[in-house]
């Protein structure tokens, strides 16, 4: 007895009707008729009445009709379960983000699921967060790592989950004169920073409308002080590499200074330049498994 004609039971007893049954199953109706009279063979018992209007089950097709239904249910069950194996074997996982996570955030996570699975590629557009919620919205990317707040537009479209509170810190050429001292970057303690030491200094800042270029220009502007910015880049290997070489002072994620040779980076003394981070996905649409899988990855690694 072939799954087949047990679907095809089942879409005849749900039909009341062998034509209708026939078009929504996309045969002939002679082909569904040959059908039945085998399965009737195979049961040893006419299993529908055959009236002016349609078809009805028997007491045997009753009988047979709720252990058919189960047999389908049973089947597509386990479809579904090998197509959610494969999902976490196969496929892709599209992502965007801004330099920070690029960098600093997601090279650790992504290496550990491939780990687990090799067979996953993964898609990461490096853009700004209005540009990462647009892709997210227009169904380019899987998901996203944004900078809150969003727009109210934005968040009404999209699932957005708290990741991360990502501190700025100033970083200095060496030999500056706030470049902290051997014991402090040993100790993994450097003094803060006033907005008074930057007055004049030139600045490797991020692009003009980034997220982090406006957390910095803000705070500097509501303590006085015109930055002067030399310099405008995206990546934060640019912008560190530009410090060390010279160029000026700059900005950057607590996150993207592990061996960093200036040290963990001074913050901001009385106020904290902190932005808050957040994961964010389509409200209408569910995960698939690998990208839900990765997703609680992502969220343990950074809490």
């Amino acid at each position: 007895m072939e799954l087949t004609s047990l679907r095809q039971f089942v879409a005849i007893c749900a039909a009341g009707h062998m034509t209708r049954a026939a078009r929504s199953l996309k045969i002939s109706q002679p082909a569904l008729s040959a059908m039945l009279r085998k399965l009737e063979a195979e049961v040893g018992a006419p299993l529908l009445h055959r009236t002016g209007r349609g078809v009805t089950p028997t007491d045997a097709g009753e009988a047979f009709l709720r252990h058919a239904a189960e047999a389908v249910r049973a089947a597509d069950s386990g479809a579904r379960a090998v197509r959610e194996l494969l999902g976490l074997e196969t496929g892709s996982i599209r992502l965007g983000s801004g330099a920070t996570a690029i960098a600093a955030l997601l090279p650790p996570v992504i290496s550990v699921f491939r780990k687990s699975h090799p067979g996953l590629t993964f898609y990461v557009r490096e853009a700004g967060s209005s540009a990462v919620a647009a892709a997210l919205v227009a169904g380019e990317l899987d998901m996203g790592i944004v900078t809150l707040p969003l727009t109210k537009q934005e968040s009404a479209d999209l699932l957005v989950i708290p990741l991360a509170d990502d501190e700025l810190r100033l970083i200095v050429p060496p030999k500056h004169a706030l470049a902290p001292s051997a014991a402090a970057k040993r100790a993994g303690v450097v003094p803060p920073f006033r907005w008074s030491d930057l007055d004049g200094e030139p600045v490797v800042a991020f692009e003009a409308g980034s997220a982090v270029r406006i957390l910095i220009d803000d705070a500097a502007r509501a303590a006085g002080v015109r930055l002067n910015v030399v310099m405008e880049l995206r990546s934060i290997e640019g912008i560190k590499q530009m410090v060390a070489a010279g160029i000026g002072v700059g900005f950057v994620s607590r996150f993207a200074l592990a061996g960093w040779a200036g040290g963990p980076g001074a913050p901001c003394r009385g106020t904290t330049l902190v932005r808050k981070l957040a994961l964010a996905r389509r409200r209408d649409q569910v995960p698939s498994p690998a990208a839900a899988e990765f997703e609680r990855l992502l969220r343990k690694s950074v809490s």
